[in-house]
């Protein structure tokens, strides 16, 4: 990695990150455990699994980091718990096609927040790959877009902006490593679950996927896109994120052969064409 450009590494994490993520829809759907205890579980398991890691890397220098974060350190440990908890709100709430051509506006909210708080205005061929992934995300829910509940609504829009936001925090904050707040924001989400949650016991399958869909498509994924906008402008990052609409449907369709729809599969390999030229062009430049 010391090779490598900050495009480079900004750009690897985000894809490796998305690569970890993309299961999740897939765990979800095998699992049995209710809303809330999955809720809790995925803010608990990630916590305890990263501060464990970060205590024998950094050992007592974790804490430090954490309050040396600052008021971006505070700002992103709201918006990191916000988010999460917003997201399975959303969806109780509304369709899951509203809310996730809601997030499917993450990259353009991340790049007018970039442009106007850290004057980073992205280049044409960034709006228009954004763009193009928007209305192919669109194109994507457009036949399960409904009237939804007006409270589920407006949580995905809060989603969507606390992707922005967070990631423009950690773009703003380049020198120092939020990690440590992202951590004690698992934390939170963990502790408003408790207020809901019905039960804390898993049961047979539950025993193995929840734990390995807590590591594996929450807890590493975090790590890598707490660290990802300190190299490359948080809109970039975000868009990588969209081809989770895409991948996350094939592993449903390989394991528990839920088809894709035609409209998943056309818009799908649109965002994957347009992330890939406009990762290429960038990489290229740099």
């Amino acid at each position: 990695m010391k090779n490598f450009t900050d495009q480079q590494k900004g750009s690897l994490m985000a894809f490796v990150a998305v690569m970890f993520i993309t299961p999740d829809s897939l765990f979800i759907r095998l699992s049995s455990i209710e809303t809330w205890s999955l809720v809790f579980y995925r803010g608990a398991i990630p916590f305890f699994a990263v501060f464990v890691g970060m205590l024998i890397i950094y050992k007592f220098n974790f804490f430090s980091m954490l309050f040396t974060s600052g008021y971006h350190g505070v700002i992103y440990i709201a918006t990191f718990s916000i988010t999460n908890i917003a997201f399975v709100v959303s969806i109780q709430n509304t369709n899951v096609a509203n809310t996730l051509v809601m997030i499917a506006m993450a990259p353009m909210l991340s790049a007018i927040l970039g442009g106007i708080f850290l004057k980073e205005m992205p280049d044409n061929k960034t709006w228009t790959a954004i763009g193009i992934t928007f209305f192919a995300a669109v194109y994507i829910f457009y036949d399960s877009l409904q009237l939804g509940n007006i409270l589920g609504d407006v949580l995905g829009l809060i989603c969507a902006l606390g992707l922005a936001v967070g990631a423009v925090i950690i773009r703003s904050a380049k020198n120092k490593n939020l990690v440590p707040a992202a951590v004690v924001g698992k934390l939170v989400v963990a502790i408003f679950a408790m207020f809901f949650i019905e039960t804390y016991v898993l049961l047979e399958k539950d025993l193995l996927i929840v734990p390995l869909m807590c590591i594996m498509c929450v807890a590493i994924p975090f790590v890598l896109v707490t660290i990802a906008p300190r190299y490359i402008p948080a809109e970039e990052v975000n868009l990588f994120f969209l081809l989770e609409t895409i991948i996350g449907p094939i592993w449903v369709w390989l394991v528990i052969k839920e088809q894709p729809s035609l409209e998943t599969i056309q818009g799908g390999i649109v965002i994957i064409i347009t992330i890939a030229i406009h990762s290429f062009l960038k990489l290229k430049k740099s």
